[in-house]
């Protein structure tokens, strides 16, 4: 898998993160391809298990939000018959790696097993819980359609600093500080903040090769926690990469 903007083309191992807060933006070391909010389009690729065989070519500075998730991204792989294949990476042996107040828990196993727990003071959110199998089915209709959300300040933080800028409001949740969803989007559904932060997980693996083989339960994850977790298990040993077939 690589992306193409222009005449410059980077494989997904070659890929370096150089945003994660609000989204993650990749780029290529000598900074001519530089793509913003990549977490759903990568997600997508994860979800279904796509490791080799697309190019993804970029037009402009960020990957559009489209629907808030990865559903309408999903279904366009799925258009086209992206090949599924084994992912690169597992879990090598049990163990924890801490960042922050971030808690990654790591336990070898022959099959996809992805949790996520998150806590939030806001009753609109409060503690929920989200896990997925690894497979399509479950990954298209529980975890695809789950869709991004942040506080209204952030928002105003992102629109500053330039992000976002192709984003419709019904598609995400701007929420109040109560946790309500802020119109015109729509309610959320049933523990569709775990969902999301799930699929941002899985968005997040994907750039190492994941999602892993193996048990992988995250408390209070995000973006920059999220890699900083994965290199670290890599550095101790936790996961290993595989060779591709």
């Amino acid at each position: 898998m690589c992306f193409v903007h222009g005449a410059e083309q980077v494989a997904r191992e070659q890929l370096v993160v150089k945003q994660a807060e609000y989204g993650v933006r990749v780029g290529s070391e000598g900074g001519r391809l530089d793509i913003d909010l990549v977490e759903h389009l990568l997600a997508a690729l994860g979800g279904l298990g796509v490791q080799n065989g697309v190019s993804i070519i970029v037009e402009g500075a960020e990957v559009p939000l489209l629907d808030g998730g990865a559903e309408e991204l999903a279904c366009a792989l799925l258009a086209l018959g992206a090949p599924r294949g084994r992912p690169l990476l597992r879990v090598a042996q049990a163990g924890e790696v801490l960042v922050g107040e971030s808690r990654f828990s790591f336990e070898p196993e022959s099959t996809v097993d992805l949790s996520v727990s998150i806590e939030f003071d806001s009753p609109g959110i409060g503690a929920q819980n989200a896990n997925w199998n690894g497979t399509v089915e479950r990954f298209m209709a529980e975890l695809a359609p789950a869709r991004t959300f942040g506080f209204r300040s952030q928002y105003g933080q992102l629109q500053a600093l330039g992000r976002a800028r192709h984003v419709d409001p019904r598609a995400v949740m701007v929420l109040e500080q109560d946790g309500s969803v802020a119109a015109p989007g729509a309610a959320a559904n049933h523990v569709e903040f775990a969902r999301h932060k799930l699929l941002d997980l899985i968005g997040d693996l994907y750039l190492f090769g994941g999602p892993p083989l193996g048990k992988l339960a995250a408390r209070r994850p995000g973006h920059r926690a999220n890699h900083q977790a994965v290199r670290q298990a890599i550095e101790y040993g936790l996961l290993e990469r595989l060779p591709a077939l």
